[in-house]
């Protein structure tokens, strides 16, 4: 991941005749233990812009993976991953059981475990 970094900032600074960072700070990555942590992480994700006010529903962010995975809207982009097809036995129950996912808000303890566990490269899994 560094080495692909490096190089798109290379590639984009010479492209834009500009100099400097493109990110504010470095890679980080946290290894998932188990499905549930993989559910939470989704979680986690598709509810950021959410929680910075951007929009009001994860489905209503333009980047986000929510509307494949609560509603099957077609997107070429993404592949289910096995922990989402175990949602349910066909499509249908796939995208209800994850739209229950997002019933209720993620408690204050878990964004802190995971905010820990990204920023620490730590894995995510068996504390929460």
């Amino acid at each position: 991941m560094q080495r692909l970094g490096q190089r798109y900032v290379q590639y984009f600074n010479r492209r834009h005749t500009r100099t400097g960072t493109l990110w504010e700070g470095r890679f980080r990555s946290s290894p998932v233990e188990d499905e549930r942590y993989f559910l939470i992480c989704q979680r986690y994700i598709e509810l950021n812009p959410v929680r910075a006010n951007m929009v009001h529903a994860p489905a209503d962010y333009p980047w986000s993976s929510h509307r494949t995975n609560a509603y099957g809207q077609k997107n070429v982009l993404i592949t289910p991953h096995l922990t989402y097809e175990r949602l349910g036995k066909a499509p249908a129950d796939h995208y209800a059981a994850y739209r229950d996912l997002f019933a209720e808000a993620l408690s204050e303890e878990v964004l802190d475990e995971v905010r820990k566990a990204g920023n620490s490269n730590r894995p995510l899994g068996t504390r929460l």
